[in-house]
This record gives structure tokens, C-alpha cells and sequence, in this order.
């Protein structure tokens, strides 16, 4: 089966100030990088707050429609830090990250594809209930696991976040979900300050594995053997959705790991033949961060080919 890619125009529409690493050229980037390869290639559709309201509050939502500049730029940042941003043409863009987000679920739950990537942009792993932070507004992977969840009826579904930051949103988002998984692998000590192994939530289907500045690929694949791949065979998924952050990259100006291509794509082989094994190969993942934008490139591309060849 086929690889499906989940854009829009519209998320080029989401402009930052200068100087910020979350930028119009990351996803110019990637989709220039996956530009020859043969891809299922899908419009994200325009998600609306009814969506968004599944996790996020009325105040947020709100906040974020009110805040939309007649020109130039307006902070959404609530006291947490001073990087998220709208623009005047920036509300497409975020409810598009949304629903590219949610049509991958879709696609995949009805065996239109095998997996997708949702090349979208703003990121969302950081936005929590009523916050938007780290250049996240909306939870867009938590927003797609709700909506297996709720819309297309499973009764299991993990979320793997290997952004080096850990992913506070997503886990604040489904913390109290006994039906999803969150597991983070991030660099600690690094921004937000949140994903310590006891963070396991009332239910414990959170699973926090910190990874310390510069180690490498090699220390990645040793924490993911003993420790993740098993507690996902436990945890037995229906779908696997991935928050795709490539800021673990070694060339990234934002972290000290010291991660390379190979190990990104050696990351997803792993989780695309688990989903194999678990739940016929299932699989939606959704671009997070990754700031240089060759590393970024590049490794983008592994993910997507690795994607293509799952069994």
C-alpha cells in the first residue's frame, strides 16, 4: 500500500519575525526534499474549533481567533516564553496543521494508505489545554489520537514523540487518557523542563525516557530496545502516530544530541515494523520541530522512505 503526504499552501501563509528558528523554510525544506518521491499527495483539510474543542478550552480558542493581527505579528504566549506568533494569514495554517493531522487518521483507519506524513506547520506537541508555547498553538497529534479514539472507535492508540524537547502538550493533552500511550524520548536537562521518568499519569500510559545532551544515535537505540519496544508490544496499539521532531539532529542549533540520518531512519524502520506487527502496520506521523534546515531536509526524507518501504 501507499504513502500518503499531507500539505497545504496555506501553512506557508504562517510567518514568523525574523530570527525565528520555527519558519516558513523548514517546510519549504522538507517538501523539497520529498519532491521526487512517489507519495499519495493530499490537501490538509481546514479543521474548525469544533475539533479543536475536543482537547483544548473555549478561552484558548478564543484567545487564539482574537489575537489574529490586522498586520504584522501578535504574541500568544501566556507568561510561558516569547516564540509563538500569529500573523494575518496564520489561522488557516494552524487549523490546517489540524486537519492534516486528523485526515491522516482517516486515510489510514480506512485502508486508503498504509501510513502518512503530515507535513504541516505550526507544530503542536507543546501547546497545552489553554496555552500555546514553544510555537505551538493547537495539539495536533493529541487531537489526531481523540479523534481515533472518539471517531473511529479504537480503544488503544500510542503516541512516540522522539522530538529532542519533550512533548509537555501532548502529554498534558491525554494525561488523563487511559486509552493512549504517550511515550517521549527528549534531551534533559532542555526547554520545557518537563518529561522526568516519574510523570507516568493517573493511568500509567505515560512513559518519559530522558536522553542526556550529547549522546548519540547508539544511546537512542539502546533506550528504545529495553524500553520502549517493549512497553508498546504491551500496551498493543491500534494505530501508531508519530510526533516527528528531527531537532535531535547533531548539526541542530537548538539541542546537544547528536543524532545522524541513519538513526532517524533506523527509528522509524523499528516503529513501522512494530506497527506491522501490532496493528497492520498503522502508522500517522506529524511534523514537530528541527531548526537547521539541511538536517532538517534530509532527515525528513529517511523518515518518508523508511515509511514507503514498511512491509
Amino acid at each position: 500500500m501507499a504513502t500518503a503526504l499531507i500539505t497545504h499552501e496555506a501553512c506557508h501563509g504562517h510567518v514568523a519575525p525574523e530570527g525565528m528558528p520555527e519558519r516558513v523554510g523548514r517546510l519549504k525544506a522538507v517538501l523539497a526534499a520529498l519532491d521526487d518521491l512517489d507519495l499519495v499527495r493530499v490537501d490538509a483539510p481546514e479543521a474548525g474549533p469544533a475539533e479543536v474543542l475536543a482537547l483544548h478550552t473555549a478561552g484558548h480558542v478564543d484567545h487564539v481567533e482574537g489575537s489574529v493581527p490586522a498586520s504584522g505579528f501578535a504574541g500568544l504566549d501566556k507568561g510561558t516564553d516569547a516564540e509563538t506568533f500569529l500573523c494575518p494569514t496564520s489561522l488557516e495554517a494552524v487549523y490546517r496543521a489540524v486537519g492534516g493531522a486528523l485526515r491522516g487518521v482517516d486515510m489510514v483507519l480506512a485502508g486508503d494508505v498504509q501510513n502518512a506524513f503530515v507535513a504541516t506547520r505550526p507544530p503542536g506537541h507543546h501547546a497545552e489545554a489553554d496555552k500555546a508555547m514553544g510555537f505551538c498553538i493547537f495539539g495536533n497529534v493529541a487531537l489526531a489520537a481523540r479523534h481515533a479514539l472518539e471517531a473511529h472507535g479504537l480503544s488503544r492508540v500510542a503516541v512516540v514523540d522522539f522530538d529532542v524537547h519533550h512533548g509537555n502538550g501532548t502529554q498534558a493533552l491525554l494525561w488523563d487518557e487511559p486509552r493512549a500511550l504517550v511515550v517521549t524520548s527528549q534531551q534533559m536537562p532542555l526547554w520545557p523542563g518537563t518529561g522526568y521518568p516519574e510523570e507516568r499519569g493517573p493511568h500509567d500510559t505515560i512513559l518519559n525516557v530522558p536522553l542526556a545532551p550529547g549522546s548519540d544515535g547508539a544511546a537512542m537505540r539502546s533506550v528504545y530496545e529495553r524500553v520502549v519496544f517493549p512497553r508498546l508490544r504491551a500496551f498493543a496499539p491500534e494505530l501508531i502516530l508519530i510526533s516527528a521532531g528531527f531537532d535531535a539532529h547533531e548539526a541542530d542549533p537548538l539541542a546537544q544530541l547528536r543524532w545522524v540520518e541513519e538513526d532517524f531512519a533506523w527509528l522509524t524502520r523499528e516503529l513501522c515494523a512494530l506497527a506491522r506487527e501490532l496493528c497492520d502496520g498503522r502508522v500517522v506521523s506529524c511534523l514537530e520541530g528541527g531548526y537547521d534546515l539541511q538536517a532538517l531536509a534530509a532527515s525528513a526524507r529517511v523518515h518518508v522512505i523508511e515509511m514507503m518501504e514498511a512491509p
